[in-house]
């Protein structure tokens, strides 16, 4: 009996959800998306520490002593590097994320992916196998809208809504992913239920809402499903066009062999009678103003990549101070775990890290839902870093 993963891989493009190359190496799906958060847990490996200091020292050689240039410059080529070096084990494309803090601003959502993909260029990259992640704001899907018309593709993240979804389409960008987890985390605070059967979970059902509209109306643009609370959504999602998962559940999907049922498909989106959606700013705020839990879930969201991005950089500008033979500043820990802990009671919850769930998963050794600062430090490589 074919294993669960194999089958899946049959009706699925299966993305790994990891920035760590071994992971990608095991399972070797055929794309492979990262983010800051992925990266500051691989860049702690010992494994790694050679590409962190090249990207710095090449950064510091190129814009002179400024702190904040190298370090920008640096979680750039960082961002290329992991995405080079994952581009030579799998077959297909790697993502790579803009600052989520430009989120709001078109003109330099454009100009930091050109930037990125300049670089990937640069290392003899084609831009056909790089998808630039962005933030699917209105401003985020108009800079993607003109990005896929220079040539560069783009993958809209943190979307939570069909009428992010049906503005991506308009946009014709190339890939969306909704995420399924994030959605099933705010109707669970928001009703009080602790848990839904997967053929009832608000993010499945979503995903499956899009995947429908897409197929029925004649999108092209993809939909990969990310963000995976618990196996059943994954399986629950079988046959949407790609999926991006952790290395938790790409293990169980290696390890279970029932036979997987087919749950998305074109052929029954096309009898659907679904209106396609046509949506200007106005429409599209107006669409999202409505939908609390996008609203909600898009704001934290970019609130968590953003501090993930705060994190690397404070994490990067202390391995500058020690490769240029400075006393290291043991601010790390300290600091990232004082972004987190939003309302200071000495734990980071799944809620408060915002940040990626891969990430979180990995720092939360003991799996009580709740990161300790020994739990942080051990994950950063410092644990002597925090405070008693």
């Amino acid at each position: 009996m074919n294993s669960l993963y194999e089958q899946l891989s049959n009706m699925t493009v299966v993305v790994a959800d990891t920035g760590d190359i071994k992971s990608i190496e095991k399972f070797k799906p055929r794309d492979a998306t990262t983010n800051p958060s992925l990266i500051t847990a691989a860049a702690q490996m010992d494994d790694y520490r050679d590409i962190v200091d090249s990207a710095l020292k090449q950064s510091h050689a190129e814009v002179g002593n400024d702190l904040e240039k190298v370090v920008d410059r640096a979680i750039d080529r960082l961002s290329v590097e992991f995405g080079k070096r994952i581009l030579g084990i799998v077959s297909g494309r790697v993502s790579t994320e803009v600052d989520a803090r430009l989120s709001y601003d078109t003109q330099a959502t454009m100009a930091k992916a050109r930037q990125l993909i300049g670089y990937y260029e640069q290392g003899n990259i084609g831009r056909e196998r790089v998808l630039i992640k962005i933030a699917s704001t209105w401003e985020g899907i108009r800079a993607a809208e003109q990005l896929e018309k220079e040539g560069i593709h783009c993958n809209l993240t943190l979307l939570f809504g069909l009428h992010q979804a049906a503005a991506c389409a308009d946009a014709k960008v190339t890939l969306i992913s909704p995420f399924v987890g994030r959605i099933l985390d705010w109707h669970k605070k928001h009703t009080g239920r602790d848990s839904y059967p997967a053929t009832e979970d608000p993010g499945v059902l979503s995903v499956t809402c899009i995947y429908n509209y897409y197929k029925h109306v004649g999108v092209d643009t993809e939909i990969m499903g990310a963000s995976f609370r618990n196996l059943g959504e994954i399986l629950e999602l079988a046959g949407c066009d790609l999926l991006t998962i952790s290395p938790k559940f790409l293990t169980k999907l290696r390890e279970g062999t029932e036979t997987l049922e087919r749950k998305l498909d074109p052929a029954a989106a096309a009898d659907q009678d679904i209106e396609r959606l046509s949506l200007d700013e106005a429409g599209f705020r107006s669409k999202h103003a409505e939908d609390q839990m996008a609203t909600d879930k898009l704001a934290e969201g970019i609130a968590g990549f953003s501090k993930a991005i705060v994190a690397l950089e404070n994490l990067l500008g202390d391995r500058l101070a020690q490769l240029e033979g400075r006393e290291m500043v043991h601010r790390a820990a300290n600091e990232v775990f004082g972004i987190y802990d939003l309302d200071g009671d000495g734990v980071i919850t799944r809620e408060e890290w915002a940040g990626t769930d891969a990430v979180f998963a990995a720092l939360d050794t003991d799996g009580d839902g709740a990161i300790t600062p020994t739990e942080l430090a051990a994950g950063l490589g410092c644990a002597h870093c925090l405070d008693e």
